[in-house]
């Protein structure tokens, strides 16, 4: 069985994203799951990501159920509403949340707003 969790932070490493292009900083995720944590690690250079499971001190960090926090990375549940509903804990710098937040896919099924707004591929006429 696949983990969603291990191949989000893997395909991140892969990418160049115009989405943290001019953040730096660093992402610490603590996944609780069982009375266990397990850590993922993002430092983020200019669009460029590098993920380890160290555990080492971060500008920002998360904490989260890791059943939670699969759902964030399949789509199914969204990071900033949790975060707004005091379901996961964020501390330090909370921009590197919200830029982080926007790496997440979002819901299954959903449409790029240009699509519907008259862009290339529109369903307006």
């Amino acid at each position: 069985m696949a983990d969603p969790i291990a191949e989000f932070f893997t395909a991140l490493t892969l990418r160049h994203d115009t989405a943290v292009k001019k953040i730096t900083g660093t992402i610490r995720c603590d996944l609780v799951a069982d009375g266990r944590i397990e850590y993922w690690f993002v430092d983020i250079r200019d669009g460029d990501m590098d993920v380890s499971r160290e555990k080492r001190d971060a500008d920002c960090l998360i904490r989260a159920d890791k059943t939670l926090f699969c759902r964030f990375v399949t789509g199914e549940a969204n990071a900033m509403v949790a975060w707004l509903g005091y379901r996961i804990y964020i501390a330090g710098r909370t921009d590197l949340f919200r830029a982080f937040e926007r790496l997440l896919p979002g819901p299954v099924g959903a449409r790029d707003p240009r699509n519907l707004a008259g862009g290339p591929g529109s369903l307006a006429r």
